[in-house]
């Protein structure tokens, strides 16, 4: 199973760019085409929210591939299907182009938990993250998350999987927390099910706040 899982993201990890094309978007056409999108994510693509992700610096094949999921149903979100409903293939394209151009703004490291006396510290957590994230833990099948998102966090373009470096520590939570549950599936072979579900609740805190100080 271990060697299994170890090739199933050893093969998504070096998709070729054949395997995903798209046509480079326009930035200027993008920026005004994106202005929809300002009021949550950021007019730079760095939300003030740390609900809302980040878009800025995000590689447009994961971009494009995420509004598509909205708009044919793949993915579920009643506010994100309403932006998306009109938008066409060049619209996509253009807004992922502006957002990739746009620099993502650093983290400030998060707050301790001071109503749990037996919490991890911050630092602590940070450092159990960073093993998690160079290492995984293959015991337990919880893989390495820079096989597919890179030793900085940058992603894999071709692959169209996404940049994580400098993302909100409370999205990444969250979102590691749908993949587990399984509210969250439009990824390769449900990739991230399959990592998640392994996870414990401490152990994705960590590696999300991890993830958030990178840079």
């Amino acid at each position: 199973m271990k060697k299994r899982l170890q090739a199933v993201l050893f093969a998504f990890a070096l998709t070729s760019t054949s395997a995903i094309l798209h046509a480079e978007g326009s930035i200027d056409a993008g920026k005004e085409k994106a202005a929809l999108c300002f009021s949550c994510h950021g007019e730079n693509g760095n939300s003030v929210v740390s609900t809302f992700p980040k878009l800025a610096q995000q590689n447009t094949s994961y971009l494009i591939k995420q509004l598509q999921a909205y708009k044919n149903g793949a993915r579920k979100n009643a506010m994100m299907s309403a932006v998306v409903t009109h938008l066409s293939d060049e619209d996509m394209s253009d807004i992922a182009a502006y957002f990739s151009d746009q620099e993502i703004s650093a983290n400030q490291l998060p707050l301790e938990d001071d109503e749990d006396d037996n919490a991890k510290t911050v630092k602590d957590l940070i450092s159990q993250g960073i093993d998690l994230y160079r290492n995984g833990d293959l015991p337990r099948e919880v893989s390495a998350c820079i096989a597919c998102h890179g030793p900085f966090g940058e992603g894999n373009k071709p692959a169209s999987f996404p940049s994580i470096k400098s993302q909100h520590a409370e999205y990444l939570i969250q979102t590691l927390k749908d993949f587990k549950s399984g509210a969250r599936s439009n990824n390769p072979e449900n990739m991230m099910h399959m990592i998640a579900k392994k996870m414990t609740d401490e152990e994705i805190k960590a590696v999300s706040y991890h993830i958030s100080m990178k840079k």
